[in-house]
């Protein structure tokens, strides 16, 4: 998608007061999420042809996903100088704080609700997360 099309999106979201917008047209799905205050954030996706089958993912068994509980913003450690909850390859318990989310000014404790070891950190410190995303797989 070109530039100019993209900043046409853009204004139109402004003219019309919209904090999201989904485009998506060939093969490529845009979308446009604007948080108060901030500039528009854009995410692209290349969409496979229709034809096209998407091979089936094999899940790892091993793997368990932590996901957000609500809507709201990730931080990773209780304060911006603190030392992060959780890092790759740290062994957590079921009942470890692995991260906050913050809700409505209330800061939420998420726990790994398994026993394991962190795999993977999918969510950026600070920024906004939706409800069912993935935060952290644990290996079991």
């Amino acid at each position: 998608m070109d530039l100019k099309k993209l900043n046409k999106f853009i204004k139109f979201m402004d003219q019309n007061n919209l904090s999201e917008l989904e485009i998506e047209e060939d093969k490529q799905r845009i979308r446009l999420k604007k948080y108060e205050g901030q500039k528009p954030q854009i995410s692209y996706q290349q969409l496979p042809d229709k034809g096209e089958k998407k091979p089936k993912e094999q899940k790892d068994e091993s793997l368990t996903e932590i996901k957000s509980p609500m809507v709201g913003t990730f931080y990773r450690a209780p304060s911006p100088e603190a030392k992060p909850y959780a890092e790759v390859g740290n062994a957590v318990g079921a009942d470890d704080v692995i991260c906050i989310i913050e809700a409505m000014k209330v800061m939420n404790e998420i726990k790994a609700e398994t026993n394991g070891q962190i795999a993977q950190i999918l969510a950026e410190d600070g920024q906004p997360v939706e409800f069912g995303q993935t935060l952290f797989t644990i290996k079991r």
